[in-house]
């Protein structure tokens, strides 16, 4: 019967190119070692490592056998990381995902009060559709995404959406253009306009900028792409064009520009926690109420600049 430490002998081979760095690695003797290689190779009947003067590497079979150890090792660390945190116990690692502004804004108060339960946690930013497939292989237990709310996404069926935050989507104008002064801009009388859109043609914003327009009975003209917020804000406050940036991203809007609701369309992308069938353990539970609490902080907020 295979025993887990004959994976871990034959990942720390592959790791340190030789039986007696493989033994130091994992603080056990070189015989130790061996006896390890030689009844994993007994059990599948092959030779896994190739043994010389310059050290040792993996055979054809070894390397076949090697991601499979690693998923296998991988996969009970996630298990010892699951039942920590179903049980509540200090030093469970909980892993999180989430796009650039909501890693900012969303993240860091829900991240710190959760972390005072004895949570760790591990992050990682990115977008969308790279958050989803993370969290499909469950190399994340949460994952803080966004869609427009009248174009779901493409789900698994195990995955489940938890609303946290509906952001509207306002215009950036340059403080010269002659739709600054008013208090809500209509779409139409931006038909001659050129907008900084993003790099995707996934991005939900532009879907529904698009889909407005059309409405509005013109089709945007695209002057510049950019993902960065910052950047769009420097673009449009240099007059290269005008823009559609979710509220969230102009916390800290530049000076230099001026920000509207549209008039007449409701333009807003949907920021939501995903997470493969209900949320395991009680520190993803804590941190999905975590953040709708701080959602419901910045709307507040949002509702009394009004």
């Amino acid at each position: 019967m295979l025993d887990l430490r004959h994976l871990y002998v034959l990942r720390a081979i592959a790791r340190e190119g030789s039986l007696a760095g493989a033994a130091r690695s994992l603080y056990c003797s070189q015989p130790t070692v061996t006896h390890h290689l030689a009844t994993l190779e007994g059990h599948f009947g092959a030779r896994l490592v190739e043994r010389g003067p310059r050290g040792a590497t993996l055979t054809d079979a070894g390397r076949t056998l090697l991601p499979h150890a690693d998923a296998v090792v991988r996969r009970l660390g996630r298990a010892e990381d699951e039942i920590r945190m179903l049980l509540g116990g200090a030093g469970s690692v909980l892993r999180v995902g989430a796009f650039p502004t909501a890693s900012a804004l969303l993240l860091p108060r829900a991240v710190r009060q959760v972390a005072e339960q004895g949570v760790t946690f591990d992050l990682t930013e990115g977008e969308l559709p790279a958050l989803l497939d993370l969290l499909r292989r469950d190399e994340l237990h949460v994952a803080l995404v966004f869609t427009q709310p009248d174009d779901p996404l493409t789900l698994d069926d195990g995955i489940t959406l938890h609303p946290v935050l509906d952001d509207p989507l306002d215009l950036v104008l340059p403080p010269d253009h002659p739709c600054a002064d008013l208090d809500r801009v209509p779409l139409k009388a931006l038909r001659e306009e050129s907008w900084i859109v993003g790099t995707t043609a996934w991005d939900p914003c532009d879907r529904q900028l698009d889909r407005a327009c059309e409405e509005a009975g013109y089709r945007p003209l695209t002057a510049l792409r950019s993902d960065d917020y910052g950047v769009i804000q420097g673009h449009v406050a240099a007059g290269a064009g005008v823009a559609l940036v979710p509220r969230l991203a102009l916390s800290s809007p530049r000076p230099d520009i001026v920000v509207r609701p549209v008039d007449g369309a409701r333009l807003a992308r949907r920021i939501s926690a995903a997470t493969v069938g209900p949320p395991r353990g009680r520190g993803a539970r804590d941190l999905v109420a975590a953040v709708r609490t701080q959602a419901d902080r910045i709307a507040a907020d949002w509702r009394r600049a009004a």
